[in-house]
């Protein structure tokens, strides 16, 4: 477990739900990883990420998935690709990562309470 944080802590991680609109191959990543397109709704906009999600995932079924993403990290540039924010995702018991979402539909761009 990592170490204690107050409140106040977590409220300045800004987690917000977005749908996932593009989603393409990233030949380019060191680690097997796709490009996504998220819309975060008319407040945040489109943004784009990175993810190395290939193990449980392909382009075809990530498309129109609501999706959890840290939308005030700094961008990170990731070979060619600029990646604006981070999708959240957990280990499966191979290390894989399986995405964080919401369990039933709500608007882009809510942020996580």
């Amino acid at each position: 477990m990592a170490e204690e944080i107050t409140y106040a802590d977590f409220e300045r991680v800004d987690i917000r739900v977005g749908t996932i609109i593009e989603a393409s191959p990233f030949p380019e990543a060191r680690k097997p990883a796709f490009k996504l397109l998220i819309d975060f709704g008319p407040d945040i906009g489109i943004k784009k990420s990175s993810a190395q999600i290939t193990v449980h995932y392909t382009p075809e079924n990530l498309i129109g998935r609501q999706v959890l993403g840290v939308v005030n990290f700094p961008p990170r540039q990731i070979g060619p690709f600029r990646s604006e924010v981070l999708t959240l995702g957990f280990e499966d018991e191979n290390g894989a990562i399986v995405l964080a979402a919401v369990e039933q539909p709500v608007p882009n761009g809510r942020k996580m309470m």
